[in-house]
């Protein structure tokens, strides 16, 4: 990853950050000519093929050369950063090319002891968990400034929203999302009892320091189509995405939207896809929702449809586990999975995503909320990993949320099964021998017919439906 050359400068390249991928591009420099760089300290951040991704330096020393400006593709092994380990004075050099970014704000003042995993969503330091100062713009006063302390949250001496005390109140997971999403507590305004900080209050968070977005329709609170715009800077290509024509824009097709169109393609092409429809009356799955809001099981965890309609997958797959398949093409062979790894299909500001709740099988309902609520925030603040993304099983994804009665998904590629959640809406619905009003949605189930036959997949959809017809077969068929 790095190199040292005759002169003191240690070069570093761009790694593997994706477990294979080739090449990334340069999002945002978050250093430039002349600043100091510490071991651990986060210099830039990339955009992968999956996701994007900080990277931590792994020396100290003065930054003398940034090899590419924003918005370039390099290749893996490339040398991106040089810097200067000599122990120098740190007297900034000529910068070795006009179009090196401004510097961003000031990294933490303070080295770890040792490097940490550099996937974002992980983490790279102990000092990194609190969210960077924006650079504030002209006659405007930042939004936070660094500070000397590494410990996000061990500021007790000043007040917390307003009130005076010590340390904020959350429950460990509360604390374990803060810090995955770059949230300090301390700036978080509780409104769990006693003060307590809860889930949506970070979440909350997080949206209020996005950028704003269109909220999304009241709704199956799903993380797909909810998925805000990411905080992250825009890409600033280097070739203007703009048109030379007013009445055409060419936008470059690279990073997520790339690997998406190419993974759809030849999902569409490789798999032999078949879609089946049910449409079915929720009204009692949308009781059980409400009900489970006010469970203390399920206090500070985020409870939606979303969550009912994933354990009704899970059932269906446990009662049904041949579908839980994988097509082996290279040893012709067909790959049963004894787990299930959800994905839950995102849209995010750089593309799709499909990140999965790893052996989502074995979870309770309250783990099973906690997991999808930990996958929503992630998303929304762009920090999900790219080994989030990698070695699912089944999918979901939820176009209610646009209104979408429903639709025929593609499978994302190597997975067997993925199930599209339409609008629930208020319909007439024969009810006990009369029409009534009944709350009602469409669900479609696309399968690989390689692996799943029209019988099986016929069970499978049919048990997702009965479950969510009516939940109390959660705890028969469980």
């Amino acid at each position: 990853m790095t190199t040292m050359t005759d002169t003191a400068l240690a070069e570093f390249k761009m790694p593997d950050v994706g477990e294979g991928l080739t090449e990334a591009e340069i999002l945002k420099w978050y250093v430039a000519v002349g600043d100091t760089v510490t071991d651990g300290q986060v210099v830039c951040e990339v955009e992968t093929a999956k996701a994007a991704v900080e990277l931590p330096i792994p020396f100290n020393g003065v930054v003398r050369e940034l090899r590419f400006p924003e918005g370039t593709t390099v290749d893996v092994g490339q040398v991106i950063i040089a810097v200067d380990v000599s122990g120098g004075t740190g007297a900034p050099a000529a910068p070795v090319q006009e179009t090196t970014p401004e510097p961003a704000p000031e990294a933490e003042p303070k080295a770890p002891e040792g490097r940490q995993p550099v996937l974002v969503g992980y983490g790279v330091a102990e000092s990194s968990t609190k969210r960077r100062a924006r650079k504030a713009a002209p006659g405007e006063t930042p939004v936070a400034a660094a500070e000397p302390e590494p410990q996000p949250e061990a500021q007790h001496d000043r007040p917390l929203n307003g009130h005076t005390g010590t340390r904020p109140l959350a429950k460990p997971p509360v604390r374990k999302l803060a810090k995955d999403l770059g949230v300090d507590l301390a700036t978080v305004t509780p409104s769990g009892p006693d003060g307590i900080i809860t889930r949506e209050d970070v979440h909350a968070a997080v949206e209020a320091a996005a950028p704003a977005a269109a909220p999304a329709p009241q709704q199956a609170e799903a993380p797909a189509p909810q998925v805000t715009e990411a905080p992250a800077p825009a890409v600033p290509a280097p070739a203007a995405a703009g048109s030379t024509d007013a009445r055409e824009t060419r936008i470059p097709v690279k990073g997520v939207r790339k690997a998406t169109a190419q993974a759809m393609v030849g999902s569409a092409f490789t798999a032999p896809h078949v879609t089946e429809f049910v449409t079915i009356d929720v009204t009692r799955t949308m009781k059980l929702v409400e009900e489970l809001k006010q469970d203390k099981a399920f206090e500070g965890l985020r409870v939606n449809p979303l969550l009912l309609i994933s354990k009704a997958l899970l059932v269906a797959i446990k009662r049904n586990p041949d579908v839980n398949a994988a097509w082996d093409e290279a040893n012709q062979e067909i790959v049963q999975k004894h787990y299930v790894n959800l994905g839950i299909a995102a849209a995010t500001a750089r593309g799709l995503i499909v990140p999965n709740i790893k052996d989502a099988h074995a979870k309770t309902l309250p783990e099973l909320a906690e997991a999808l609520g930990e996958l929503v925030g992630t998303a929304r603040a762009g920090k999900t990993s790219p080994g989030a993304m990698q070695g699912g099983t089944v999918t979901i994804t939820n176009v209610g949320v646009f209104g979408v009665d429903t639709g025929t998904p593609i499978l994302n590629p190597g997975e067997s099964a993925i199930l599209a959640v339409g609008a629930i809406k208020l319909q007439p619905w024969v009810h006990k021998g009369k029409v009534k009003p009944r709350q009602v949605t469409t669900l479609a189930l696309s399968f690989d017919h390689r692996l799943v036959d029209g019988e099986l997949g016929s069970k499978v959809l049919a048990d997702v439906a009965a479950v969510l017809e009516q939940p109390k077969r959660l705890m028969t068929w469980a």
